[in-house]
């Protein structure tokens, strides 16, 4: 187990999509940090934080306007899992896992029950 609060820098995370932070979000993450979303149904890999920012820029201007809300956090084996909403409904599942510099290495994004209406847009 590693000497740094996973579960904080998690929330921490939560907080920086909540207020739209996207210098914050990225600082949480390793300089080669991949994130991997299989949200639409096609597999995207975003890998280093040039491509994070691209990534997480779009999204979080969404997540803004459309409300971001903190369903489920728990500890994983490996790190973290957090289930999150946006507008509410739309349900999204982020695997955490970290360097052991306590910063966020990996993010795999899958899409989570949803409400028979909604899709997963992460």
């Amino acid at each position: 187990m590693s000497d740094f609060d996973q579960m904080g820098v998690v929330v921490d995370w939560v907080d920086a999509c909540r207020t739209g932070d996207l210098t914050m979000l990225l600082d949480l993450y390793a300089d080669d940090a991949q994130v991997e979303c299989t949200c639409n149904g096609t597999q995207h890999y975003h890998r280093g934080r040039r491509e994070l920012e691209s990534y997480w820029g779009s999204r979080l201007s969404a997540y803004l306007a459309a409300g971001f809300g903190l369903e489920e956090i728990e500890p994983a084996p490996d790190g973290v899992d957090l289930e999150y909403s946006v507008a509410g409904a739309l349900r999204i599942h982020a695997s955490f896992r970290f360097s052991p510099e306590g910063k966020i290495y990996s993010t795999l994004c899958t899409p989570s029950r949803q409400n028979a209406h909604e899709g997963c847009a992460c």
